[in-house]
């Protein structure tokens, strides 16, 4: 990290006022993160194949699938990075990844789901290879594995060792490190299950966390009028067209393809509607994730928003908003509490990213290239093995992100995600649609996205070292470098498939035993979720 990122640290480390937890709050806090790995390991102790190891036995329920999908998804990179853009020039904006997810993931259960359960595939790769071929699935299983490991791993601990820091002023590398063993030991003892059953108890007490800064937040500062007047530039979700972040083009196109990529194909949210027990709990627990995902933007946004008012000279950047809310509001007795939650939501993301990645490089790496006999014993093994390398890679280079090139972790995420997901969704999208297009259109897709999207960011992203050297052309906001490198993709695969159709359209597998009768309520239900979206919109437009 840079110099001037710790002389940051230490200026605030001297500003702040006393955090030492009470033995109250150590009890709190031991009781509940020791209660709920200890429950998780003891529900998962008897995971003996693969598919009990990484589907959970296929038995999920839709009310632990809902927790587990919020869990997963909020992690430190919105309790720092989301609250410290909302703190920051985008303000409640940035509730649109959430707000718009909760939007997309409806459509998911709809459309997607219900061919990834018919098909009975693991992971998203799999699909690739019965939809084109064995190439293809190869393709989007590396580039996974190096975005968790390169991007969403190491975010995801990087954030939280930096929350752990400002808040209780642990060593960030120890925080790092402490947050990653504790994730590692119960997703290695017990795949996706102890994940999920650990989700449901840390997934309700981060929104509750969540909820309970935002109502301390409201005190502080005298009441919710006095927020919304004090705040109203921050309050907008539509912003100009030249807007650096989300400009409002974004909304309309470029914002659409991170969500339906990380709500419908990323391996980490995806595995455990894969590990539903019928279509009818899958589609119910994906809709429940849902509903509590419109919860995002009063539990960390609004805090978020907050703290830009309430403390402006003691941020030394934006990411540090959500931790100084919490160090200087919450009372001694919720300390242990707030603790509890904030490293639960880091443990639960970071513990489904580990079991995913783990299940793709088992079964589209491993089994299929390496060993294609191997054991059910070999590849729990397997998994398990991987697990903890990739959590000391992460752990290794998670406090790297400090510096200031990285433009915060929510950006950093979301810009480098953006070399892989224009591309597999318009491969998944595109072979939906076009059942003659042929394997080679999705090959090529896959291949040319980081070759369209690192031209396009060079050219256009604002990095200063291109700037400086005379190849930077302007700038583009990443989300419309996304659309563009989507629409050129699509177009590349209508030409190829123009030329170069299926004779006949490839068979998909259909698994056996599995109830697929949908969701009767799954209509009426999505329809409300995204009423109140449209709603929150009409509000603060």
């Amino acid at each position: 990290m840079s110099s001037q990122y710790h002389s940051d640290i230490g200026l605030i480390a001297e500003r702040r006022n006393d955090m030492g937890l009470s033995l109250l709050d150590v009890g709190v806090f031991l009781a509940l993160i020791g209660g709920v790995v200890g429950f998780s390991m003891v529900k998962s102790r008897r995971e003996r194949t693969s598919e009990d190891y990484f589907l959970a036995s296929r038995g999920l329920k839709w009310w632990l699938i809902g927790f587990s999908i919020v869990a997963a998804n909020i992690s430190t990179e919105q309790f720092v990075g989301m609250a410290g853009q909302g703190a920051g020039t985008v303000g409640v904006a940035v509730s649109g990844y959430q707000l718009l997810g909760a939007v997309t993931i409806v459509f998911v259960a709809i459309l997607f789901l219900p061919r990834f359960l018919r098909a009975g595939i693991y992971t998203m790769p799999e699909y690739l290879e019965y939809r084109y071929n064995s190439s293809a699935r190869g393709i989007m299983a590396f580039y996974t594995m190096v975005i968790y490991v390169a991007v969403t791993i190491t975010a995801v601990l990087f954030s939280g060792g930096l929350t752990l820091h400002k808040i209780f002023d642990i060593d960030i590398t120890r925080a790092v490190w402490l947050i990653g063993v504790i994730a590692a030991l119960y997703t290695t003892w017990g795949g996706l299950k102890a994940v999920a059953w650990a989700d449901l108890f840390l997934g309700s007490a981060l929104l509750i966390g969540g909820l309970i800064t935002m109502v301390l937040g409201f005190r502080e500062i005298g009441g919710v009028s006095e927020f919304f007047e004090a705040n109203a530039d921050r309050l907008h979700m539509v912003l100009p067209a030249d807007h650096p972040e989300i400009p409002w083009t974004a909304l309309v196109i470029g914002l659409w393809i991170p969500n339906f990529y990380y709500c419908g194909l990323n391996q980490f949210i995806v595995q455990r509607t894969l590990a539903a027990e019928s279509l009818k709990q899958g589609q119910l627990g994906i809709i429940f994730a849902a509903a509590l995902w419109l919860i995002v933007p009063f539990a960390i946004v609004f805090p978020g928003i907050m703290a830009a008012q309430l403390y402006p000279d003691q941020l030394a950047t934006s990411d540090e908003a959500y931790p100084m809310l919490i160090r200087s509001l919450v009372p001694v007795g919720l300390r242990g509490f707030m603790f509890a939650a904030i490293c639960g939501a880091v443990m639960s993301s970071l513990a489904s990213m580990l079991n995913s990645a783990g299940t793709i490089f088992t079964m589209d790496l491993y089994k299929p290239h390496i060993n294609k006999g191997a054991s059910q014993k070999s590849l729990i093994a397997i998994g398990r093995i991987m697990t903890v390398v990739f959590v000391v890679i992460g752990c290794l280079i998670a406090p790297q992100l400090g510096h200031e090139r990285f433009k915060g972790v929510f950006h950093y995420i979301q810009e480098f995600q953006g070399f892989i997901s224009p591309g597999i969704l318009a491969t998944f999208v595109f072979g939906m649609i076009f059942a003659r297009a042929p394997a080679s259109a999705g090959v090529l897709a896959l291949v040319l996205n980081p070759v369209i999207y690192g031209v396009l960011f060079v050219l256009f992203g604002d990095i200063p070292y291109f700037e400086k050297v005379g190849i930077s052309l302007g700038h583009i906001a990443f989300l419309n470098r996304m659309a563009i490198t989507f629409g050129l993709l699509f177009c590349v695969m209508v030409v190829v498939t123009f030329l170069k159709p299926l004779s006949e359209p490839r068979k998909m597998p259909v698994r056996e035993g599995i109830d697929m009768r949908p969701a009767p309520s799954v209509l009426w239900l999505g329809g409300t979720v995204i009423a109140a979206v449209i709603a929150f919109y009409i509000v603060f437009w």
